[in-house]
């Protein structure tokens, strides 16, 4: 089997270790004898198609730059969304995968909108660790550390990741962590994600090999011991 990753605009949004989910898509895929081709998609480049892509987070400006240059392409990749296409998006990267980003000053940030959500700038900004209790996982929980002051509202067919049981989440006011619709997913968890959330990472790789295979794929087991040990410490720790 093969795996095709797209990487948006990675040398402006990894922040926080975010090519670390990268790496483990990767290494996941390649352990189990699934050949991965990876392609990092930079400003000015045409986006293909790809059976998952990934954006991670970064600051003010990198932001409006890939915000301006990702908008060109809302068309295909809202294309690419409705075609069960798997979308992963952290931090900067899961805003503009919403209809927009209002900063305190300046003009508003469209987004792509894959998810029907939006986000504001917030006076306090969320720092620290986050357990996320999920209805779609196993185990049901995601671990991760936040980092942003952003406040992102969900609404209409887009559901949350998850409750937080630590952290604050979206706003701070809903208990609410991320974002899912169809294959479409977003998050504030950095740290980086999946290399602590073996279970998410798996779960990623299903739908886009079903997606490119059009079959369930069940994948085989790995030697999860020192992911899970991880992952399982830092369940309920605050920071």
């Amino acid at each position: 089997m093969k795996l095709s990753i797209g990487h948006l605009y990675p040398k402006l949004l990894n922040l926080y270790g975010d090519m670390g989910n990268i790496i483990t898509l990767t290494k996941r895929c390649e352990w189990r004898g699934i050949d991965v081709e990876y392609d990092p998609i930079g400003v000015g480049d045409r986006i293909r198609e790809h059976d998952l892509y990934f954006i991670g987070g970064g600051q003010d400006r990198q932001q409006i730059e890939v915000a301006e240059e990702l908008y060109k392409h809302k068309d295909f990749l809202l294309e690419e969304r409705d075609k069960n296409t798997v979308f992963l998006g952290i931090c900067g990267g899961y805003q503009l995968f919403g209809h927009y980003y209002q900063p305190f000053e300046g003009d508003k940030l469209k987004g792509i909108s894959l998810l029907d959500a939006y986000t504001v700038a917030g006076k306090k900004r969320f720092i620290g660790n986050v357990t996320v209790e999920t209805d779609f996982l196993t185990p049901a929980t995601l671990v991760g550390f936040e980092n942003h002051s952003g406040l992102t509202y969900i609404q209409g067919e887009t559901k949350p990741l998850g409750k937080v049981s630590v952290g604050n989440g979206n706003n701070g006011q809903d208990k609410t962590e991320g974002a899912r619709y169809k294959n479409v997913f977003g998050t504030y968890l950095h740290g980086s994600l999946l290399p602590k959330n073996p279970n998410f990472a798996d779960y990623l790789i299903e739908l886009a090999l079903e997606k490119r295979y059009g079959e369930k794929i069940e994948l085989s087991k790995l030697d999860d011991k020192l992911e899970l040990e991880t992952h399982n410490s830092l369940i309920g720790k605050a920071y």
